[in-house]
């Protein structure tokens, strides 16, 4: 009984499968901010466009 919980607390399968999900955590988060960062500029240049439109007529 001693022996098997020494080998769950070498077990470094555990810790490995929490550090890949920080990682990808940290890529969905740059991810996000990398995209709400591209869709205001698009509003802005659709924005700007729309308002050439209408007051060209």
């Amino acid at each position: 009984m001693l022996k098997k919980f020494k080998n769950i607390l070498r077990c470094q399968e555990g810790a490995t499968a929490i550090e890949y999900g920080l990682i990808i955590s940290l890529i969905v988060v740059a991810i996000a901010v990398s995209v709400s960062q591209v869709a205001g500029t698009t509003i802005d240049m659709w924005g700007f466009v729309s308002n050439t439109v209408v007051n060209s007529g």
